[in-house]
């Protein structure tokens, strides 16, 4: 079995428990063994159910994650600047 089929198998195994299920399959659906399979050829599991056609990717670009990732860590510097700048005029 070549990487393109094993591809294929990990999608449908995806598919035919959503279809069993009439849900999306999470991690605790499959044994073990299944659930490294699926991961390993399709990613995180997210992903994964987004390749096997069950789920609508998410909309937001990993460049705009990192963007508001970086807003955030720089709030969070300033917001600790400010606390260190109180705490020695306390003193």
């Amino acid at each position: 079995m070549d990487k393109d089929e094993k591809r294929q198998t990990a999608i449908n195994l995806l598919k035919d428990k959503a279809e069993e299920l009439n849900r999306l399959p999470k991690r605790s659906d499959f044994d073990s063994k299944t659930v490294c399979f699926i991961k390993q050829k399709l990613g995180a599991w997210p992903r994964a159910v987004e390749l096997a056609g069950l789920k609508e990717p998410t909309k937001i670009s990993s460049k705009e994650k990192s963007r508001l990732k970086r807003e955030r860590r720089k709030k969070a510097i300033k917001a600790a600047e400010r606390n260190n700048v109180s705490d020695k005029s306390e003193n």
